[in-house]
């Protein structure tokens, strides 16, 4: 499956109250504040789906993620989003839950910059992965602690979305103990 290269995009405000459409390569070529979601999904085991994305991709090609991210089209919530992409990109669907929101701004590769709203979504998974091939060149679930320590030697082999969200998703799970996690 190819997914479309051109999509358009729902610029927000700080209350990611929607502002109008640009095209995704524009957005992130102005660094306009936009929609997005990222997706966490843990094993029973309380171990984190990660995956590399492909090496083609526009954007932070070759870095290790959180299970799945993207953006909403203007007709979809985050949560129809992510089951969406969790489709396109590792060939399953799972219930996510909304978790908590955040904006963030990180200059990317590519004279590119992510300035988003992004929407959290948190859930578990044990069945199979299918990654598209397209999207996704690896993927493993690596326990928190060993997540850190990994993260903590070699910050450039993830995404700087992923550094940012990573630490507010712990205080969420903390404080909210929403999965169960016994390394955590």
């Amino acid at each position: 499956m190819n997914i479309a290269k051109e999509q358009l995009l729902v610029l927000v405000n700080e209350n990611d109250e929607p502002l109008g459409l640009m095209e995704k390569m524009e957005v992130h070529q102005k660094a306009l504040l936009h929609r997005a979601f990222s997706v966490f999904l843990f094993n029973s085991k309380g171990e984190m789906l990660l995956q590399r994305r492909a090496l083609e991709k526009y954007h932070s090609g070759g870095l290790w993620t959180n299970t799945c991210c993207s953006h909403p089209y203007p007709d979809e919530t985050p949560s129809q989003a992510a089951t969406r992409r969790m489709r396109e990109e590792l060939g399953f669907e799972t219930t996510v839950n909304p978790a908590f929101s955040f904006i963030y701004k990180a200059a990317l590769d590519n004279e590119l910059t992510e300035y988003e709203f992004d929407h959290v979504l948190i859930g578990e998974y044990d069945g199979p992965v299918f990654p598209n091939k397209d999207e996704v060149v690896d993927y493993c679930y690596m326990n928190m602690d060993e997540l850190r320590e990994n993260m903590a030697n070699h910050p450039e082999h993830y995404t700087e979305w992923f550094k940012i969200a990573l630490p507010m998703l712990e205080e969420f799970l903390d404080t909210n103990n929403a999965i169960s996690n016994e390394n955590h």
